[in-house]
C-alpha cells in the first residue's frame, strides 16, 4: 500500500500527462525486506514492466488505492504481482492478475531513508547474477536485483 505524494496527477504521464515521474510513500509491511513503512519511492509512470520489477498500480477492487508489489509474470488478463513479504497475501493470490491499465509504472529507486536503486537494466542484472559477482554478499540486492532465498 502507498500514500501518493505525486504532483498534479503524474500517473497520466507517459499517456499524455505533464510529468513522467512521481513520488509515493510506502505504508504497510507487504514489501519487507525490500521496502519498509515510510520509505519514499521515485516512480516512472508508463515505464515498461518486466518480471522482477517493483511496480505501482491501482488496486483492482479499490482503484483509489495505490499499491506497490513485485511483477512476477505476465499472464492472461494482466500482471501477476506478489508481495516480497510472502506471509502477507494481499496481492495477486487474493485478487488475481492485475490488468495492464491499472499498472501505472515502475519503481526506479528508494529516495529515503537510504537511497537504493530498484530498477537495474537487464545487462546489469545478468552481470550481478554471474557466479563471480554472486559470491559478493548482498551486492545484487543492494543494486535492485531480486534474489530468491533458497
Amino acid at each position: 500500500m502507498t500514500r501518493s505524494a505525486e504532483p498534479g496527477g503524474g500517473e497520466r504521464a507517459g499517456r499524455g500527462g505533464a510529468l513522467p515521474f512521481g513520488l509515493v510513500d510506502v505504508a504497510g509491511p507487504s514489501m519487507v525486506p525490500t521496502l519498509r513503512e515510510g520509505d519514499q519511492l521515485l516512480v516512472r509512470y508508463g515505464a515498461p514492466i518486466r518480471p522482477g520489477a517493483v511496480v505501482l498500480f491501482r488496486h483492482p477492487f479499490q482503484q483509489d488505492l495505490l499499491v506497490v508489489k513485485r511483477a512476477v509474470e505476465r499472464r492472461a488478463g494482466g500482471w501477476w504481482l506478489l508481495s516480497d513479504n510472502r506471509p502477507v497475501d494481499s496481492d495477486s493470490r487474493s485478487y488475481g492478475a492485475v490488468p495492464d491499465e491499472l499498472v501505472l509504472g515502475r519503481v526506479l529507486l528508494r529516495l529515503r531513508p537510504r537511497p537504493a536503486w530498484l530498477a537495474p537494466g537487464r545487462r546489469l542484472e545478468r552481470l550481478l547474477l554471474t557466479p563471480r559477482l554472486a559470491r559478493v554478499p548482498g551486492l545484487a540486492r543492494r543494486l535492485g536485483v531480486r534474489v530468491e532465498e533458497v
